[in-house]
């Protein structure tokens, strides 16, 4: 089969790899009919190389046509149209039953100190091959899948292996009150999303970004805006004017590791790249730090006794945290990957016709899979309007 394969820093390609097998009787394999490129794959083609092998198989959020089970699976079958959660889980552990799924006790990367298994996203979360691929070898299929409808074409259900369930557990986790305010910062397609449902439950939303299509983007949906290139300095007080004085009851950090104005960690990201993997990897576990102006921002604007949510991925180990402000605001701050299948039940009675979050239009590329390497250029450099790609790998593709 054909897939997106790294083959080091800025360099991912399309190659003819094996067809993945049932290794399990918990397994199943999955033709794709539609899979996306994800802002965090973008940290995988610069950051979080050091934790990349060559040949490794990149993609998390795919849905396609089971082809095959293993012999214990009795929940989907050949032929059921299923979308596959970026995290692997059993669905019978004590996290799974608490709706951790990305605390599966089962699919937990223990020997890296990780949560569950992540389709595609490095040694960290097990190496598994990912689904930017024309086939998907599924783990733990009984729970590890989400049966869906047939009829609508594939945009309609394309998010639900990770940008709808993200950014619905950024919303929640924001502990909005009703009738409240709540900022998000980064406008790409998780910040994009958590705007569409904020405004959907009731809450006024303000957007930030520097990045002049995505603010017009959100704009057209009735979301206030404000442009990062015209506050550098003063972002907070732009935003406390426009609350009361008081700043927002929540802000939600949709940029995460790489974010924009932080120089002295882009030093150290620059220069932790020059190191053999081995030694990178190691440092970057024990002495890794993240771009921190995002959440350093979030901390300066959410009102005292507000709330931070954070769904922007972070990997440092010794970030330095302003703890004296955020003891002193009483902030409080919910994170982690999402749990996607504790919220799909929750937003599939949004996925209609009437699509009040505007699934069928979020997409801004539909490209074949060979389309992948320019495609990660343009998304990185936020070039050509690239904004969220779909890949369609099959010819039988919906």
């Amino acid at each position: 089969m054909r897939a997106v394969v790294w083959h080091g820093k800025r360099d991912v390609r399309v190659d003819t790899v094996p067809d993945p097998v049932i290794q399990d009787p918990n397994d199943a394999i999955v033709r794709i009919t539609t899979t996306n490129l994800c802002g965090s794959d973008l940290h995988l083609y610069e950051v979080l190389g050091p934790f990349m092998n060559v040949g490794d198989i990149i993609g998390h959020e795919p849905m396609g046509i089971v082809e095959a089970v293993g012999a214990n699976i009795t929940t989907i079958k050949p032929g059921d149209r299923v979308s596959v959660p970026f995290q692997m889980s059993c669905g019978h552990c004590h996290m799974c039953h608490e709706g951790l799924t990305t605390q599966c006790e089962t699919t937990q990367v223990r020997s890296q100190n990780s949560g569950a298994a992540l389709f595609g996203y490095s040694s960290l979360y097990g190496s598994v091959p990912g689904a930017q691929a024309e086939y998907l070898r599924v783990p733990q299929a009984q729970h590890t899948t989400v049966r869906l409808p047939e009829g609508p074409p594939d945009d309609r259900y394309a998010y639900l292996s990770d940008v709808l369930p993200t950014a619905w557990q950024a919303v929640a986790y924001a502990g909005v009150p009703d009738g409240g305010t709540v900022v998000v910062l980064g406008l790409g397609p998780i910040g994009d999303m958590s705007c569409r449902i904020a405004a959907h439950k009731g809450y006024r939303v303000i957007g930030v970004d520097l990045v002049p299509d995505r603010l017009a983007r959100a704009a057209q949906r009735g979301i206030e805006t404000i442009d990062l290139s015209q506050h550098e300095s003063d972002l907070g007080d732009a935003i406390r004017e426009m609350t009361n004085g008081r700043g927002p009851d929540s802000v939600i950090d949709a940029v995460g590791m790489e974010a924009h104005g932080s120089p002295g960690a882009g030093v150290a990201h620059t220069a932790v790249a020059l190191l053999p993997d081995a030694v990178a990897s190691r440092l970057m576990k024990t002495s890794g730090i993240d771009k921190l102006a995002a959440v350093n921002s979030a901390i300066d604007i959410v009102r005292r006794g507000g709330t931070i949510s954070l769904s922007g991925v972070y990997g440092g180990s010794a970030d330095p945290l302003n703890m004296l402000v955020m003891f002193d605001k009483q902030i409080q701050l919910r994170m982690g990957q999402a749990n996607v299948l504790k919220w799909v039940p929750e937003i599939m009675p949004l996925l209609t016709d009437e699509d009040p979050l505007g699934v069928d239009s979020f997409a801004t590329h539909r490209l074949s899979l060979e389309e992948a390497p320019e495609a990660y250029k343009k998304f990185q450099k936020k070039q050509d309007g690239v904004f969220k790609v779909c890949f369609k790998p099959s010819a039988l593709a919906a």
